[in-house]
């Protein structure tokens, strides 16, 4: 069996830039004491108001026993709690007004990160333009 054509494997490629991707989000949120998927946890919460874990789980595209590890860390730093649920069976989480400021303050650097990973695509969809190629 020749397994030459595995060296094209569009998932190990996905793979690859996905952690690119992160390493520079978390490089740019570091100094503001954030990982990528925390800052994630933090602005959806930000957006949305509360949110039952399972729901959150899925809007990040994250098992649900990672999101409440994350978010046990996150609650121990006094960025989110739980919020009250007519279900007890139901956890919800909010963010709290230390959690609003640290996403604040940390946007900047997301943003940072977020407009270079655009300019890599601009750039590479204008070479591909030009030269056709892939």
């Amino acid at each position: 069996m020749d397994l030459s054509a595995t060296r094209n494997c569009h998932c190990l490629a996905a793979r690859k830039h996905a952690r690119e991707i992160t390493r520079l989000y978390d490089e740019k949120l570091r100094p503001h004491g954030l990982q990528s998927t925390q800052f994630s946890v933090l602005a959806v919460l930000g957006v949305r108001g509360p949110t039952q874990l399972g729901e959150l789980a899925d809007i990040l595209g994250l098992e649900r026993t990672s999101l409440t590890r994350s978010a046990d860390r996150l609650e121990d730093e006094g960025w989110v709690t739980d919020a009250e649920s007519d279900d007890a069976r139901v956890r919800r989480l909010k963010l709290t007004t230390a959690g609003r400021e640290k996403i604040e303050h940390a946007y900047p650097a997301w943003k940072e990160a977020q407009d270079e990973i655009e300019r890599q695509k601009t750039h590479s969809e204008t070479e591909y333009s030009t030269t056709g190629e892939v």
